[in-house]
């Protein structure tokens, strides 16, 4: 009950935060209200240096107010340049760095000069300097902000085991069972009794990882973390080397040299079973990533076409399905991690199988 009254608050306040950034007068032609839209939906979908709330714009001075929270930008430019994302403006100002000029441009920090000139080149590529970005943006916020409530959740659950004979308490009592399952239900399965426990640190590690980013990117401040290819890629690349470093001499004969097959097909299976090494967590990341985005984009379309009907009858079928979508993205989160954990558990099934061939 819990989950779903904060699901319906982020929803609420993510249409109202929605309609206040899809602002269109009505002089505005439909084109160009599809294209804010859209320009709204990817910018949803992209990592910023700021928790953006909403916007509006300044009658008087006709200027672009954004309210926000913004991060530390630290950049690596002959010295550490540490300054407020605020100065950036999403794009729209410059940032002055002790003589030093920077500005935002395609979601990348340039060095210009005074009067914040971009550089292009005949592929329109900008040609400025770009330095080294170690900024905490909101996807490196929200990931800090996830691994910092998974260590105080586990980290209580196992002092609550230490002082109370094993027996959770508190909110341990939640987790504790999701944890055996994780244990009983996807690990012993897929790896088996014999070599599984190595193996569940990383299994319950992602799970919760991969569930918490995915709720976080039900709240309404825009964020997209496991929506982010970058973030997914490193996810399957955990899940890939595990699975490499961890495999048994079975495991690679198979895939080089199976047992009991012809001469001619091992030839032949041989680099099909090589490239579905990398087939694997291939399939791992772009899973993953579509789905969270796809969602995001689903929900974020919904909303928008509130604006484009502008009708009670258009508008309050677009609220009924946005506000089912926000809904069932609920189990989408748990789904997805779901999903991750089983297909990492079983890829290292496979790399630590034992097998007697002499029978």
């Amino acid at each position: 009950m819990r989950i779903k009254t904060r699901a319906h608050f982020a929803f609420l306040l993510a249409l109202l935060l929605t309609s206040s950034l899809i602002q269109a007068k009505e002089s505005e032609s439909p084109g160009d209200l599809k294209s804010e839209i859209k320009e709204y939906i990817n910018h949803h979908l992209k990592d910023s240096h700021d928790f953006n709330l909403f916007s509006y714009t300044n009658d008087d001075s006709n200027e672009h107010i954004y309210v926000g929270i913004p991060l530390p930008v630290l950049l690596w430019d002959n010295g550490l340049k540490v300054f407020s994302s605020s100065k950036l403006k999403h794009g729209e100002g410059l940032a002055n760095v002790n003589g030093n000029h920077y500005r935002l441009y395609h979601d990348k920090i340039y060095k210009t000069n005074s009067n914040g000139d971009i550089q292009l080149d005949e592929f329109n590529h900008p040609t400025n300097t770009k330095p080294i970005d170690f900024s905490l943006t909101k996807g490196v916020v929200s990931i800090i902000f996830t691994c910092l409530i998974m260590f105080l959740i586990f980290n209580n659950l196992a002092k609550s085991y230490i002082k109370n004979g094993l027996i959770a308490v508190g909110v341990g009592r939640f987790f504790e069972p999701i944890i055996l399952y994780v244990r009983d239900e996807i690990a012993i399965p897929n790896i088996g009794v014999k070599h599984y426990k190595k193996y569940m640190s990383y299994l319950l590690t992602i799970f919760f990882f991969i569930w918490f980013l995915n709720l976080l990117g039900l709240m309404p401040f825009g964020i997209n973390v496991t929506g982010n290819i970058a973030i997914t890629f490193s996810l399957a690349l955990l899940t890939f080397l595990i699975t490499n470093f961890t495999g048994k001499k079975d495991y690679w004969k198979h895939i080089f040299w199976m047992p009991g097959v012809p001469l001619p097909m091992k030839i032949v299976l041989a680099p099909i079973e090589l490239l579905g090494v990398f087939i694997k967590p291939f399939s791992l990341m772009i899973r993953l990533y579509a789905n969270i985005s796809a969602g995001h984009i689903v929900l974020m379309s919904l909303i928008a076409l509130m604006f484009i009907f502008k009708s009670w009858i258009g508008s309050t079928l677009s609220f009924i399905l946005a506000f089912s979508i926000s809904i069932i993205e609920i189990l989408v989160a748990l789904l997805q991690a779901y999903i991750f954990t089983v297909l990492s558990a079983l890829y290292f099934g496979f790399a630590s199988e034992e097998h007697d061939h002499n029978e």
